[in-house]
């Protein structure tokens, strides 16, 4: 009998194919660019395992064309590329990436926050012109960072790994989120629990770090970009249809809120018009795991999972442990 047979979206790193390839016949997706969503559901037809990206929806349709497939898993701590009710209702594992960046999206948080408040990228481009005369006392004027107020939306790992760093900057530290920290966690951080309402008519930058569910699609929109400061900064590390980009783009041209820092959109990669025009808006192509540290520890997590389950094991990671019952 043959090894079972996997199938991943895109090239690993080698460390991660030794993983795969020690049980598994393994296929990778190595054309340039995404593999297409016909491609995709012809080659899963005979494979009993799928990497994939979040760029890969693993739903009903390509679980229906995938009989053999007994797991998938996301390199990604996010799954909203995964029906998991689906996969369980048809016995597949379900697997993700957690734990693993959040120090690193934290970081990148930060130089999202600092680059907009200091307007960096819109001075490089300047600077990059040729055209830049040196020094003034009225020139490129962002704000300050010290001292400030940050509201931080969704107070999990990556939320409170980006309240630690604001300690530095000593800032004031409000939070919203489903559930209140234990106040030994919230003594730890310095961080107060407010509503929603207030967190946003109070704080100089606003940072979201909320899974992407129902109740938090466009929670960023006109309504509640109406209630921040007028000098005040969004920042998303979080997923783009967290925020309603039409509504932000608007913001921002009508001068709303002061700028944006953004790491991910609603229709990735497309961008709204409307923010890449605008200056006081800082545009990161989805960076925010983006290290080769952590890349390559999440596509680590990935390949463990798939082993696990063919070594008989349970995957450390399963998002439907009931499955493996």
């Amino acid at each position: 009998m043959g090894k079972p047979k996997a199938l991943v979206t895109r090239p690993l790193f080698p460390v991660a194919r030794e993983i795969l390839e020690k049980n598994l016949d393994v296929e990778y997706w190595t054309l340039a660019g995404r593999i297409s969503r016909e491609e995709l559901l012809g080659r899963v037809a005979d494979k009993d395992a799928l990497v994939c990206l979040l760029t890969e929806k693993a739903n009903e349709e390509l679980l229906a064309a995938a009989p053999k497939l007994r797991i998938v898993a996301t390199v990604s701590v996010g799954y909203d590329n995964i029906d998991v009710p689906a996969c369980t209702r048809r016995k597949v594992v379900a697997t993700n990436t957690p734990g693993v960046l959040d120090e690193t999206t934290a970081d990148f948080t930060w130089a999202l926050l600092l680059a907009i408040s200091r307007r960096l990228v819109e001075g490089d481009a300047w600077t990059r012109t040729g055209t830049w005369p040196g020094w003034d006392i009225d020139q490129m004027l962002g704000g300050d960072v010290h001292g400030k107020t940050l509201g931080i939306i969704g107070m999990g790992r990556i939320g409170q790994r980006v309240a630690r760093r604001a300690q530095g900057f000593g800032m004031r530290v409000l939070y919203n989120n489903r559930t209140r920290l234990t106040s030994h966690l919230e003594s730890a951080l310095a961080a107060e629990f407010v509503s929603l309402e207030r967190l946003l008519g109070e704080s100089d930058f606003v940072s979201l770090h909320v899974p992407l569910t129902p109740d938090t699609r466009h929670l960023i929109s006109a309504p509640t970009l109406e209630k921040m400061k007028r000098t005040a900064y969004l920042i998303n590390t979080t997923r783009g249809p967290v925020v309603d980009e039409a509504s932000l783009a608007a913001a921002l041209e009508h001068k709303r809120i002061a700028g944006a820092a953004l790491d991910v959109y609603e229709r990735e990669p497309e961008v709204h018009p409307g923010l890449i025009s605008s200056k006081n808006v800082v545009l990161a192509p989805h960076l925010g795991s983006a290290t080769i540290e952590t890349r390559t520890k999440m596509a680590v997590m990935a390949a463990q999972n798939v082993a696990a389950l063919f070594e008989g094991r349970r995957p450390p990671h399963a998002l439907n442990p009931e499955v493996l019952e």
